[in-house]
């Protein structure tokens, strides 16, 4: 896709709320942290990464993902390393497991993230759906959410394959790169973890002692990113559209966790196939009630209120050379903190902003 128009294209102050950006640009090496108007307020030159996501700890510093020296599993989605980084860009902490892929979270001690597994052949051909011949060198692979303490000693695993493969299938038309394509997973207050499945087209909560907790499993999400529990228990997620059989488009769905029903849900009022992201993309409920949107293939980032007036609309200038891809603007996920944010506090004690 051509994208002539980066930076700030719009913005109605009246009705978009004020505040940063972080976003760490696809198989780059620097996250930015954008004010308002969309210019640099403070960057990070880091290690690159290929699903990259960024976000800020409370004390200022930036957790982020990374490509280490010897990814295993799926070449294009794997990363490998988790590391957290000072505002100085000084190194804070880092954990290597070269099966690391897409999400991770840092906790107060260690962290929990998505890993790829390897499978015996019996398991592989057990894998039910997907399409066929589109298995990945040594593949397909497993999942597995792992939890790790600060030395990096493992404390906590919950395999997929253990629990899923007799009750849901890869979609039809999704690629056999592993059973699961894990690519959220976000720690909640009560200590359980709320995960999402790409190709399962499944968000679930998984406690650690009990197990599934609850799951939600729906077509209409279609490859969904970015699964986010909202302070009144429902869940946002940003539902792709990529494996609808034509007219693709995504949505922005809002889930009700007592009912399991769609609740609110945003889509392009006008041409609903203009808003599209097939691979990646997210969603942030804002303390207006407005919803941030990354549509990640476009790189764009856009504010609608709660009946889908664009209020706001950024396309990112920040283009990376990729050797995979080309020159790219891609969002993998983009996160929005208030001006007076821990994050943010704590950050200009250490920098200008």
């Amino acid at each position: 896709m051509r994208i002539t128009n980066t930076g700030l294209l719009y913005d109605d102050p009246t009705r978009s709320t004020l505040g940063y950006m972080l976003i760490c640009p696809v198989d780059g090496d620097k996250t930015f942290l954008l004010k308002p108007d969309g210019s640099v307020a403070h960057r990070w030159k880091t290690k690159n990464g290929m699903t990259n996501w960024a976000y800020l700890r409370p004390n200022g510093n930036l957790v982020r993902n990374e490509r280490c020296a010897n990814p295993q599993g799926v070449a294009l989605t794997v990363s490998g390393r988790i590391s957290e980084y000072a505002p100085d860009n000084s190194l804070v902490w880092r954990h290597d497991d070269p099966y690391q892929h897409h999400d991770a979270r840092r906790l107060d001690d260690g962290a929990i993230y998505a890993a790829f597994t390897e499978l015996s052949d019996t398991v592989k051909a057990n894998i039910p759906g997907g399409h066929a011949g589109t298995e990945t060198p040594g593949g397909p692979f497993g999942e597995v959410i792992r939890r790790v303490n600060d030395a990096g000693q493992v404390e906590f695993e919950w395999h997929f394959t253990d629990h899923f493969m007799d009750r849901y299938m890869l979609y039809p038309n999704s690629n056999k790169w592993s059973y699961g394509h894990t690519n959220t997973v976000c720690p909640l207050d009560d200590g359980t973890y709320l995960i999402s499945s790409k190709n399962l087209n499944l968000i679930f909560i998984l406690d650690p002692q009990d197990g599934v907790i609850w799951e939600y499993q729906s077509d209409e999400m279609s490859g969904q990113h970015d699964a986010q529990m909202l302070d009144n228990g429902n869940v946002l997620v940003f539902a792709n559209g990529v494996y609808q059989s034509d007219l693709h488009h995504s949505q922005v769905l809002e889930i009700d966790r007592v009912t399991n029903e769609v609740v609110w849900r945003y889509k392009a009022k006008d041409d609903f196939t203009s808003f599209f992201s097939p691979h990646m993309g997210g969603a942030q409920r804002l303390p207006s009630g407005n919803t941030l949107i990354c549509e990640g293939n476009k790189g764009c980032l856009f504010e609608v209120t709660p009946t889908g007036d664009i209020v706001r609309e950024f396309v990112s200038p920040h283009f990376v050379q990729s050797e995979t891809f080309g020159r790219i603007n891609w969002l993998f996920r983009a996160r929005w903190y208030a001006p007076d944010a821990p994050e943010i506090r704590a950050l200009e004690r250490s920098v200008t902003l």
